[in-house]
């Protein structure tokens, strides 16, 4: 024998009543009995909630309402029945909908909803599902059993909520179904009587319930629960894209996922067929080849312990302490049985080992009730102050693993709770049964999608790891960022398994947001056509969307921008930065910065800040953390000014060649940052720091060479002075090369201090064969003291500082 149930969504309209038609013919043809649970048509529970509702309201539009419910399952009965053969069903129904209009009109009178009456109304939805399907077997052929659940399944009197008396049940049907020749049985779900014969409903998965409770009672080979999905799935799809059908799951691991929120099932469901060991297999009335999820006694995991997510918002924390609970006995159970007395379902607990806080999960719309009791209960302990008063948090939620194979498994825990870490979500409470099936925590209700989607990648998907940029800057840099993004995509799915989405791009006049994922094709003209910029409103915006593995890449030169690093390490947002500004401004900046970071588990990188693409951050980072100390930092650190002073030999005006430096963008876009020694000043004062030195800008001794005219002014201004001022520049040039040397702009870092300034380097110096825009830094250490070790390449550029940026964007994913 099976016992098929059809939801909602499977009867739903004549498309799918036909489609429900062929499985139960299928299934007819090959099996000795078969029982039908149907559910109510689509939504029509919902109708009938409304028509009672709206007649206890006192509004005469509940009529309306079933008229409208009438004319659904009439056009139903016109599709699928032959017009010979339609008076008697449409009769029926009619007289049906007139009996719920006559309680409705009933209720509109007393002006009262009784939860007796509201069960009943709503029961009439699966008598009239039922019914039609009946008949439209009938007519084709199939000769089937209409049984009355409201009369043959008994259950206790919790209205909305009955629970099945299975021992009444089975006296009332199993001999009925095994003697009857008849080999269809068809029962309407949700819904029985108690002992007194008034109706009553089962509650949120009713149907199923009422299905797994006939399987019980007639030993079925298996139960088939049909439904819109196919099967149980590693999580809610509507919330991890990636979720994947789970095949088969063990009665108990069924359990923990439904009770934890998963909606394919309820746990009522799986409660009648578990001691029985009837199998539960999950179909899909739209695809019914597809495979579903099959519960029974046993289940092979293929070697992964975690076989679910699962997730309840609407929750809240009620935490009761104090020195008054510890080591008193009872302290417990009377907090529990006030919880009771106030029907509060309490969800999870947990008790720290001292005894002196216990918190519990309860459902958020009872918190304020359940305080109330607790506060009342635990008065005089309150008065006293053995207690604090029940505090509660509210807009929380649970999200859990389930496995039965975590019990054998170590380090699944801290797998869980290192991945939540990481992304920024605050674990409030946690518990783990002894079973270690399960491990629930609570957390805020919106880092339920972020959790969700960050557990599911740690323990389902071996392919690829989401990471999602929030860029702002599209200058030279920011542009061959965005292209390098392009390029390597592929690479990084198939290298590095490595998904990485430009989810935001901004510079100083618009900002896109993609929705998860800008086209790297088109986004120039997306950005063009986007909002104006707002950079609080940017900020906020990257918070709230809350994506898991997420960046904050800054390719600008731009003081409030760099200021908006502390919200966002705050939200466990990693901040790759390009821009110089933060790491050398006032040091209780930087060293917030760095301690945010670390307090957040996330990073704060800025590896270009000083030398473009070149490893000269991490390469000093590397010696600091291997137990190496910083004798003296030597270095020419502008790519700009070396390449000034390896173009310029006097033939050709000084004020051309720094033309043609920001021509091929090696400069900022005011030159005189770089010339000023400003740029420099800010690289040493980076390195320094970095080899844990504190330090301030106004502490480094400059020696400019520009001429004091050529610093005031526009940009224009500046080049005009520079050809003013061409003698100077040929002084400087003609001096150096007649003793054979060349113009260098160094700067030096030892015994605590730093110095930047224009040098002339002989030839057997390491920075005299320094040719282009290269940067040369010599590290003069413990370890490297008689010779430096030495990193030397190509200093600025737009190509290679991109490269830098996507260098420590894929640091921060690691």
């Amino acid at each position: 024998m099976r016992v098929l149930k059809f939801g909602g969504s499977s009867v739903a309209n004549t498309n799918n009543l036909e489609r429900v038609f062929n499985i139960v013919k299928d299934t007819a043809q090959s099996e000795d009995k078969v029982i039908i649970v149907l559910s109510a048509l689509s939504k029509v529970t919902d109708s009938l909630i409304e028509a009672a509702e709206t007649a206890r309201a006192q509004d005469t539009k509940y009529s309306e309402i079933l008229n409208n419910i009438f004319d659904r399952h009439l056009q139903i009965i016109t599709d699928t029945i032959d017009v010979q053969h339609q008076s008697g069903i449409l009769t029926r129904i009619k007289e049906l909908v007139n009996e719920v209009e006559d309680i409705c009109k009933g209720v509109f009178l007393v002006r009262e909803l009784t939860p007796h009456t509201r069960d009943l109304i709503l029961s009439y939805g699966e008598l009239l599902s039922t019914l039609i399907f009946s008949e439209v077997l009938k007519q084709r052929g199939i000769e089937n059993r209409w049984m009355n659940s409201g009369e043959l399944i008994k259950t206790d009197s919790e209205y909305s909520r009955a629970t099945i008396d299975i021992p009444r049940t089975t006296k009332n049907i199993k001999s009925l179904i095994l003697q009857d020749s008849c080999k269809v049985f068809i029962f309407p779900g949700f819904t029985g009587s108690d002992s007194k014969g008034n109706r009553t409903t089962l509650g949120r998965g009713g149907s199923d319930y009422t299905a797994s409770a006939l399987g019980a009672i007639m030993n079925a080979d298996i139960i088939e629960i049909w439904t819109d999905v196919s099967g149980m799935m590693t999580a809610d799809p509507s919330v991890v894209k990636n979720a994947k059908i789970i095949h088969e799951l063990s009665y108990e691991e069924a359990l923990e996922l439904s009770h934890f929120g998963a909606k394919v099932i309820y746990p009522k469901t799986i409660a009648p067929a578990f001691p029985e060991k009837i199998p539960i297999l999950v179909k899909n009335t739209f695809h019914p080849e597809d495979r579903g999820t099959k519960i029974h006694d046993y289940t092979e995991h293929n070697g992964n312990a975690v076989r679910g997510l699962s997730s309840i918002k609407g929750m809240a924390v009620l935490t009761l302490e104090g020195s008054g609970m510890i080591g008193i006995p009872g302290f417990s159970k009377r907090l529990f049985e006030t919880l009771a007395s106030e029907k509060i379902n309490v969800i999870l607990i947990t008790q720290s080992s001292s005894e002196y806080s216990i918190c519990v999960v309860i459902e958020d719309a009872l918190a304020e009730q359940a305080q109330q009791a607790v506060d009342n209960c635990f008065a005089m302990e309150i008065q006293t102050g053995k207690l604090k008063p029940a505090k509660i948090e509210k807009e929380q939620a649970i999200v859990a693993i389930v496995g039965d194979s975590m019990k054998s498994r170590s380090g699944i825990s801290g797998k869980m709770f290192g991945a939540l870490g990481r992304n920024g979500v605050n674990v409030r409470a946690i518990a783990q049964g002894s079973s270690e099936r399960n491990i629930s925590a609570v957390i805020s209700s919106t880092d339920v999608k972020k959790a969700l989607n960050v557990l599911h990648e740690e323990f389902f998907e071996n392919t690829y790891k989401e990471i999602n940029l929030y860029i702002c800057g599209t200058g030279n840099v920011g542009k061959k960022l965005l292209e390098q993004l392009r390029q390597q995509a592929d690479y990084l799915k198939e290298k590095l398994s490595l998904n990485v989405k430009v989810a935001a791009i901004a510079n100083s006049r618009k900002m896109l947001f993609g929705n998860g994922r800008i086209d790297l094709n088109n986004w120039q003209k997306d950005l063009d056509d986007a909002e104006q910029m707002n950079m609080s409103d940017f900020i906020e915006r990257i918070q709230n969307e809350n994506r898991r593995n997420s960046i904050f890449v800054d390719i600008t030169a731009n003081a409030d921008v760099a200021r908006q690093y502390p919200p966002l390490l705050q939200k466990s947002i990693s901040v790759v930065a390009c821009n110089k500004i933060a790491c050398s401004s006032e040091f209780s900046y930087y060293q917030q910065l760095k301690s945010l970071a670390r307090r957040h588990n996330v990073e704060f990188l800025f590896e270009t800040n000083v030398g473009a693409g070149l490893p000269i951050i991490n390469t000093l980072n590397d010696l600091l953390k291997s137990g190496d100390e910083i004798i003296r930092i030597e270095a020419v650190l502008s790519g700009t000014l070396n390449f000034v002073f390896n173009e310029y030999d006097g033939t050709t005006s000084f004020a051309d060649v720094v033309r043609k430096a920001a021509a091929e963008g090696y400069t900022e876009p005011d030159p005189r940052l770089d010339l000023s020694g400003t740029d420099v000043m800010r690289k040493i004062l980076i390195l320094a720091r970095e080899s844990g030195y504190k330090m301030e800008l106004s502490g480094i001794e400059n020696t400019p060479f520009l001429p004091a005219p050529t610093m005031e002014g526009s940009i224009e201004n500046f080049y005009d002075e520079v050809e003013k001022h061409e003698a100077h520049f040929k002084e400087l040039i003609v001096s150096a090369t007649k003793k054979g040397n060349k113009l260098k702009y160094v700067a030096t870092f030892e015994n605590g201090k730093a110095q930047t300034g224009l040098k002339e380097i002989s030839p057997d110096h390491d920075f005299y064969h320094l040719y282009g825009k290269d940067n040369i830094v010599l590290f003069y250490t413990k370890r490297y003291s008689e010779q430096p070790l030495i990193v030397k390449g190509a200093g600025a550029g737009a190509e290679v500082t991109a490269s830098g940026v996507f260098a420590d964007i894929l640091r921060a994913v690691r």
